[in-house]
């Protein structure tokens, strides 16, 4: 049932009007518009095997059903409540618009998502991992770029790949597209300007193809760096993966003294409360410095 994407033929014309609002209002990108067709889609393929011919025909029973399937299936939490999210905003649409008398999932409870905090690296292991990567070699030169800037800036794995050299090359303050289409800035300090300088006057040139273009990053191969090449570079180097410089970019600035808003703003993030699971990361540093230093504690 995961796999179907294409909503019930009594639905499909709802569906696609909805996903097509979402698109242009809310500029979402076409990755999260795709995530909310499969959980749509999945509930109504589910209303339509216990025979629901119209959304009208939907009650809360249906989303209990389908909510109990997810559970027997191992779905993770993350997973369950990202759909019911999905499904209330979608018949939160439909009754607003007169399309369905009464909203069936609006007052139906779902799950809360696991408190997880964010994996950040601790400081002095971070540079020291950082500074090791000291080879002139070409890779060795893009290595270190990747990792510089990516500390420096608390840059989105998709966001570093899709840089070019025209938007980087001699600027200690650069302009990225992030979720949505909406752009930010971010300042990149003198370690990552001189590991980009570097890489652009004695790496780059040495790898980059016909086909390159302006791509910042580039393989061996000669093309443009994709995410999943990044992550590779990253996870080799650090041992962890890119989300978790942004997460060390993000906890440093604060245990330094950044307010949230600000952090918010470089990391690009559309809500504060997103941000603020950063203040229980620093929480916990400050509680274990404390911990750790104070002859009373």
């Amino acid at each position: 049932m995961a796999g179907v994407s294409v909503p019930p033929e009594w639905a499909k014309e709802d569906v696609e009007g909805y996903l097509g609002r979402l698109a242009r209002q809310r500029r979402l990108s076409g990755h999260t518009v795709n995530a909310y067709r499969g959980d749509i889609t999945q509930f109504l393929v589910l209303c339509a095997k216990v025979g629901r011919r119209s959304l009208g025909e939907i009650d809360r029973n249906d989303f209990r059903r389908f909510f109990a399937y997810l559970n027997t299936r191992g779905f993770a939490r993350s997973s369950v409540v990202r759909k019911g999210s999905s499904l209330r905003s979608f018949f939160g649409d439909l009754h607003q618009r007169g399309c369905i008398p009464f909203n069936p999932a609006g007052a139906l409870p779902v799950p809360k998502a696991d408190s997880r905090l964010p994996v950040a690296l601790a400081e002095r292991q971070l540079l020291d991992a950082i500074e090791a990567v000291d080879g002139s070699a070409p890779v060795d030169l893009r290595d270190r770029a990747i990792l510089e800037l990516a500390y420096a800036s608390g840059l989105r794995v998709s966001e570093l790949a899709a840089l070019t050299v025209p938007q980087v090359e001699g600027r200690d303050l650069i302009v990225v597209s992030g979720k949505g289409g909406k752009d930010r800035a971010t300042p990149v300090g003198i370690p990552a300007q001189r590991a980009i300088g570097r890489w652009l006057e004695e790496g780059r040139p040495a790898l980059a193809g016909a086909h390159a273009g302006e791509a910042l990053f580039v393989g061996v191969r000669g093309g443009r760096l994709d995410p999943r090449q990044i992550r590779r570079v990253v996870r080799s180097r650090l041992g962890s993966f890119p989300h978790a410089l942004r997460h060390s970019f993000a906890t440093h600035l604060i245990e330094g003294g950044a307010d949230l808003r600000s952090v918010q703003e470089l990391l690009g993030h559309a809500s504060l409360g997103t941000t603020q699971v950063y203040t229980s990361v620093s929480n916990r540093h400050l509680r274990s410095t404390h911990h750790r230093t104070h002859p009373r504690a």
